[in-house]
Formats: C-alpha cells, structure tokens, sequence
C-alpha cells in the first residue's frame, strides 16, 4: 500500500509544480517590480545572510529571483529544525498574509540570493488587481499545501531511508523539465536529518549506501539520480 501513496503523492506533487510552471509564464518579476509602483525592491543577500529572524514583525512577502534560501524554527527550548529550502520561483513569508504579526520561523541564505521583497500592503493590493498574479499565487499555495500533506504522510508512514531518498529527489527537483540539477551546495548531514526527523548517523548510513548502489553521487555538489526513485516506491 506504502508504494502507491508515495506515488500518488509524488504525481500530485509534480502536476502541482506544472500548474506553478504554467502560471509563472505570465509573470515577470521584473515587471512587476516596474509597473505596481511602491513597496517592491530587488535585495540581494549574501550567502549565510538571514533574511528576517523568527519574532520580528511580519511586514513583507519575499520571491526568489536567484539562490535558494533555507527555512528554520526555533523551539522555546532552542532546538533548530529545518522545515523547507526554497529556492528560484518560489515564495516565502506569506504567512504575512494570513494575519501573522510575528515571524513564525526564520529564513537564511543558503546561496547568494537576488529576492523581490514586496510589502504586505503592496502585495495585497497586486493580488486584487493582477489576475495573473494572484491565480500563480494562488496555484504556489495549493502546491505549497499539498507538499505540507506529502510531508506529513511521509514522517507518519514511510522509513527513515524513504523519507531521505524523498527529500533528496525533491532537493534535485525531480519530475521538473530538464535534468536534475545539483542539490543545494554542501548541504549539510545534519540538516537533512532535520528536515526527515532523524539523526546525523541515520544519514550518513543511508547516504553512503544510496551512493554504492549508484542513486547519487558527489561531482563538484551532490548529484542525484532518477534511480532514487525506487527507494521510495520500494515496499
């Protein structure tokens, strides 16, 4: 049974991205930014640079332009996890739209970065006003949703090396158009680890035993094969 969810998630987790892909066509950030008016500006950020902090207010909704950013949270008791890494085409923060005053979470650059900040008030108003606009947003926060699904279904039902061939497949942006691309650079063990719920040793041993039966391997970055794929269908 484990099989056939982990491939219906996977089929809807790709057509999600389509409808995304679809949609971002007809939107140019540079556009955007030119023809709205106020409250949009292109930042860059420098690699390990954070991007806003868990607790400061809630004022903006950031597009990735260029890079990939990491997204953490911070118990009360300090403990980190990492709950996503976005990266070009993607947006973050939009919890700003939801009523948030506060960060719910933190953002670091996991890259340089080039981002599009665009501030509440003015991307609220861009969604009234720019159809296209607001039906990729609103294509990016279905796709957004069914991710968060596909997450939970995979802590609660899959095995620690499911869960990591998984988020690897997803890192590499399988199912999208072209070929896999290199995972984000120097990722660290202790990192995947918390995006799966495990342990450092746990990734290690899955890590070195995918990269003997050929599923990735280390070329200047971590490359990852389609082949990983039978990890997770693999009952």
């Amino acid at each position: 049974m484990l099989p056939i969810i982990a491939l219906g998630l996977l089929v809807r987790e790709n057509m999600a991205r389509i409808l995304v892909n679809r949609k971002k066509v007809e939107f140019d950030p540079n556009t955007f930014l030119a023809t709205i008016g106020e409250g949009r500006r292109i930042v860059a950020i420098l690699k390990r640079k954070k991007i806003f902090t868990q607790g400061e207010p809630a004022d903006a909704v950031f597009y990735v332009q260029k890079g990939k950013v990491r997204l953490t949270v911070v118990s009360h008791t300090g403990k980190e996890a990492t709950i996503g890494i976005v990266s070009e085409g993607n947006f973050f923060g939009e919890g700003a739209l939801a009523g948030q005053l506060v960060r719910m979470g933190s953002a670091v650059a996991l890259t340089d970065c080039q981002l599009l900040r665009i501030e509440k008030k003015s991307m609220q108003a861009a969604l009234h006003r720019e159809h296209a606009f607001s039906d990729m947003f609103v294509a990016y926060l279905l796709a957004r949703n069914i991710r968060y699904e596909a997450d939970l279904v995979d802590q609660l039902f899959n095995s620690t090396e499911k869960r990591l061939a998984r988020i690897l497949l997803m890192l590499a942006h399988f199912g999208k158009e072209g070929v896999p691309e290199t995972v984000v650079p120097k990722i660290s063990q202790e990192t995947l680890a918390e995006m799966i719920g495990s342990t450092r040793s746990r990734v290690s041993f899955f890590m070195n035993r995918f990269r003997t039966l050929g599923f990735i391997h280390y070329n200047g970055g971590l490359q990852v094969h389609s082949s990983l794929l039978n990890v997770v269908l693999h009952d």
